[in-house]
């Protein structure tokens, strides 16, 4: 075994140490900041002020839109977890059939993913608008005595509209990573389970899903992310208010908002992170056991 010399250990240093430099500068170093400063009052120009839990008291007591984003941030969760992920399943598995042309509907169904979730909230409005939107004229409803319905301006239709197209866009991310798992699959233990008698379906659930599990755990770390921090498609639509409300937004507004309150803005990201971090262990910690029985 050859040795290692003086320039190989400069290099792994290098190649090693500079990722995990910036890894620690970069997020848990502004991490750690974000949560000293949740405890101060500071407007990101006079000095900072202690305050405590000062900011935590008033955002569970005298903020009424942390709530809102709270249930808008889990409905989010939901949608993505229930609606969307089996969806991007579903065309994993019948991509993996070799249907005719599934490279052209494997392309299709990855294209929203290329695009960022800000260029879904354009072409968001582009579907959904009140009076020039795709749909309203495909109901009929934008010529002369129609009523057309403001899709993205009802605080109580927005959110179903928003989910549908960034479930639309999630979908097509899980596709490509299922498909991956399922390329991956030892095609002899199919054969063995059609040898015993059990269908396509018995299959699929009780002999490949269970080995896909490492691919389950990436894919639930990604939906819980992708839902959490959600940000660019509402404030793309409305800057995030009238019914597209979430914890980002709240985040956003009063940090770099005109009445800059970074010390409470501060105290929402904390908070979102313990909602994230507390779901993916939940989670890797449910597969975990699912693994070892």
């Amino acid at each position: 075994m050859r040795r290692l010399t003086t320039r190989d250990r400069l290099v792994i240093g290098l190649l090693l140490g500079l990722p995990l430099l910036f890894d620690l500068v970069l997020v848990w170093a502004t991490t750690l900041a974000s949560v000293g400063l949740s405890f101060t009052g500071w407007d990101g120009i006079g000095s900072i002020k202690w305050v405590g839990v000062a900011n935590y008291k008033e955002l569970f007591t005298n903020y009424p839109p942390f709530a809102t984003a709270i249930y808008h941030n889990l409905l989010w969760l939901a949608f993505l977890a229930v609606v969307a992920t089996p969806l991007g399943l579903l065309f994993a598995v019948l991509l993996d059939r070799k249907i005719r042309f599934s490279r052209f509907y494997q392309s299709a169904i990855y294209l929203p993913v290329v695009l960022s979730l800000a260029v879904i909230g354009f072409i968001s409005q582009l579907i959904f608008s009140r009076d020039n939107g795709a749909l309203n004229a495909l109901l009929g409803q934008t010529g002369p005595g129609s009523h057309p319905v403001d899709w993205i301006g009802d605080p109580h239709l927005n959110i179903w509209m928003v989910l549908l197209m960034a479930g639309w866009r999630h979908s097509g991310y899980v596709m490509v990573l299922y498909l991956a798992g399922l390329k991956s699959v030892d095609p002899t233990l199919k054969e063995a389970a059609a040898i015993d008698g059990a269908s396509s379906r018995q299959t699929f659930f009780r002999v490949v899903f269970p080995v896909m599990r490492p691919v389950n755990v990436i894919v639930g770390v990604i939906t819980v992310i992708e839902a959490l921090r959600a940000f660019d498609i509402v404030y793309a639509i409305n800057n995030g208010k009238n019914g597209l409300e979430l914890l980002s937004v709240l985040i956003t507004d009063n940090i770099i908002g005109e009445a800059s309150r970074i010390g409470f803005g501060s105290a929402i990201a904390v908070v979102l992170l313990l909602i994230s971090v507390g779901c993916i262990v939940a989670y890797c910690m449910t597969e975990l056991r699912e693994e070892k029985r």
